[in-house]
């Protein structure tokens, strides 16, 4: 088996696991209580893949301000990504607007997901050991977001059929990541390659926090929703420690 198809193997091992909890969003009657804790609970697990993995690694070359710098471009490009998600809510009218926060978060998780990818490919071009350890860590975590992402879907009425398209389309972010990380990462410098990480933790973090976030505070907030934020949160510290550990 040649390297990339390994690489390309092991990138599809989180994105069946994203499709898996968007199956089950399928299966099971989402309440407003329970997508809001899903929100939640996603939203913790990016924060956590912004400051635990990506932005951690991004800081250790010799010229941390770059990285940096790329982390601020991220989120200038968020905001271009927004007013595209707006462009689109104003295009298509009443049935754009309603499934526009929807579809902020659909990319969102796409994102999350190539920056999965780029992870992935970029550490097996260390050893495929690596990139193994890299892909079994999002297994788990990829599943509320594609639960959250689906379920909102659903809340807006969403034809069945397009949900699972939609939930289907998530392994092509995640598959090119891990080839853009494969093949253009293996021979890159460091500078380079922890900056593009940087560049994606920004656009993550504001995706967290403005499209997630607000989408599940624009539903009844229940009281220990909090929990749900830092447990997802802490799920990926765990796998972070004692995986790659």
């Amino acid at each position: 088996m040649s390297e990339f198809l390994m690489v390309l193997l092991l990138a599809a091992m989180p994105a069946v696991g994203n499709f898996s909890g968007g199956l089950l969003a399928e299966w099971i009657n989402v309440s407003e209580k329970t997508l809001n804790l899903a929100l939640h609970f996603a939203a913790g697990i990016i924060l956590a893949v912004v400051g635990l993995e990506l932005m951690p690694t991004a800081l250790e070359v010799e010229q941390p301000w770059i990285p940096i710098a790329a982390f601020m471009g991220g989120g200038f490009t968020f905001l271009l990504l927004e007013k595209a998600v707006h462009f689109i809510k104003d295009r298509f009218g009443g049935e754009g607007k309603a499934t526009g926060s929807a579809w902020g978060i659909y990319l969102g998780v796409a994102i999350d997901l190539f920056s999965d990818g780029i992870m992935i490919g970029t550490g097996s071009t260390v050893s495929v050991s690596l990139g193994l350890l890299l892909a079994l860590g999002q297994v788990p975590a990829d599943i509320p977001e594609g639960f959250a992402t689906i379920a909102t879907f659903k809340s807006k009425g969403v034809p069945k059929k397009m949900r699972y398209l939609l939930a289907a389309g998530f392994t092509i972010p995640i598959l090119l990541g891990a080839t853009i990380g494969f093949w253009t990462m293996r021979n890159s410098g460091d500078l380079i390659k922890f900056s593009l990480l940087a560049f994606t933790a920004g656009i993550l973090l504001s995706v967290a926090i403005e499209e997630i976030l607000t989408e599940a505070h624009g539903k009844p907030d229940p009281a220990y929703a909090s929990v749900l934020l830092t447990s997802g949160f802490s799920l990926f510290a765990l796998l972070t420690v004692y995986l790659e550990g």
